[in-house]
């Protein structure tokens, strides 16, 4: 098996299709997910999936009218449990475990044959309010699913020996 077609694939996705995800996809898409890494295995998080249109709408709203959001097919809102712990580094652990799991669900829905875009503009606030995230919890991030019409785009990368160095700067 290789993963470097799915990564080679992978776009941010503003343009989605009218249809329904199959559960089994979605189920699949978490799975991915709650098998991310995370600092001591703390797996800080709750994923909450969004398929309602109405609540759609209003989490597009939240998030400063982003049309796409609400056309996803569905929305996931990744939320972390444990916002205090601090790595021995001295970084928030939340951020990071978040976005490992995001990431791998993100491979997952490419694999499934679904685009996907990652939201971090919007009133968190609000978010919480309108689907009762509890007070102690963040939502550090959203991710949208759903069928495209949007094909392979060529992105612009840096070239990899500007990116890359071994031993030393």
């Amino acid at each position: 098996m290789e993963i470097m077609p799915e990564i080679q694939k992978r776009i941010s996705v503003r343009n989605f299709k009218d249809i329904a995800i199959k559960q089994d996809v979605i189920s699949r898409v978490l799975e991915a997910g709650q098998l991310a890494p995370s600092a001591k295995n703390r797996q800080p998080w709750r994923f909450l999936v969004i398929d309602n249109p109405e609540l759609k709408k209003k989490i597009q709203e939240a998030s400063y009218g982003q049309e796409h959001i609400g056309k996803s097919g569905v929305i996931i809102l990744a939320c972390s449990t444990n916002i205090e712990y601090e790595m021995p580094n001295g970084q928030q652990s939340y951020p990071i475990d978040i976005s490992f799991a995001v990431s791998f669900m993100m491979l997952q829905a490419e694999h499934e044959g679904l685009g996907s875009c990652v939201i971090t503009t919007y009133d968190e606030e609000e978010i919480k309010s309108l689907v009762s995230v509890p007070y102690s919890m963040r939502v550090v991030m959203m991710l949208l699913l759903g069928y495209t019409d949007e094909h392979l785009i060529v992105r612009d990368r840096q070239q990899i020996k500007r990116i890359f160095a071994f031993n030393h700067w």
